[in-house]
């Protein structure tokens, strides 16, 4: 006798029953999902390809690169399932990278996400990002912040206190990107609290179809983006059209969606 036909949402609801509140993963053809609940995905590979950045925020977030071309040392907020990790892992073979994931359940599944082991150049570490940023070291030159638990966006993730601490952390000219869902009702207090801290140096935008918008903060001086005082795209359209030559992203339609004075917009 056949068997019947299982349709997308069986298999997600007998895999969230079976994980029993833990993250999980889904597997359909060649994509590789990660979850937290029925809701949403959370990070997304395809297996023929695990180093390619499938959801738009993620190819937005790498947008650093035309702050910052050749970082030193880059710090992760969030590991999920590992895309940005393994992106500049591969892109980026000088830069020392730093990841910070507080669910121990989520670490446990790297293998299956092809995640590289830790090494000189990359190290993976469970800890609470909100306390580690604290005492960092001075002397990171990007920090992605994409930490997000099955609730969303943790409030202590995007409070004046932390942001303070992140740009401590920051090397002079070093950038923060943080990842903030259009809807959430945080959102505007998030780029109050990031203007504040980064006085007004800071631009956005929002991924392509979808509802994330992608901001970009900037630890420098009068020469960096500020208040859009001057126009910054040509200098930034140079540094896209190099980093998409060695990164295979298109980066220059990147800089043509960059906004300033996000809280006017």
């Amino acid at each position: 006798m056949p068997k019947p036909f299982k349709t997308y949402f069986d298999d997600l609801i007998y895999l969230l029953e079976e994980a029993g509140g833990k993250p999980f993963i889904q597997r359909q053809g060649d994509l590789l999902s990660l979850h937290f609940n029925g809701v949403a995905i959370q990070s997304e590979m395809r297996v023929s390809a695990p180093d390619e950045l499938v959801f738009s925020y993620t190819r937005a977030m790498m947008g650093f690169l035309l702050f910052q071309p050749m970082p030193k040392h880059l710090l992760m907020v969030g590991l999920g399932g590992g895309s940005m990790v393994k992106f500049c892992y591969r892109y980026l073979p000088d830069t020392r990278i730093t990841v910070l994931e507080l669910d121990a359940d989520v670490i446990a599944l790297r293998d299956q996400f092809l995640i590289p082991p830790d090494d000189a150049r990359l190290r993976v570490i469970h800890a609470d990002a909100a306390v580690f940023m604290e005492s960092a070291a001075q002397d990171i030159d990007v920090l992605l912040l994409d930490g997000f638990g099955a609730e969303g966006l943790p409030p202590e993730l995007c409070s004046a206190h932390f942001y303070a601490a992140c740009r401590r952390a920051l090397n002079p000219h070093g950038v923060l990107v943080a990842n903030i869902i259009d809807r959430d009702l945080q959102l505007p207090f998030c780029m109050q609290c990031l203007h504040a801290e980064f006085d007004l140096r800071v631009c956005w935008c929002r991924a392509e179809g979808g509802g994330n918008r992608i901001v970009f903060a900037i630890n420098g001086g009068e020469d960096d983006v500020n208040e859009c005082q001057h126009d910054f795209r040509p200098q930034l359209l140079q540094r896209a059209e190099a980093s998409s030559l060695r990164t295979q992203l298109d980066l220059p339609q990147l800089v043509a969606r960059l906004r300033c004075r996000c809280l006017s917009r």
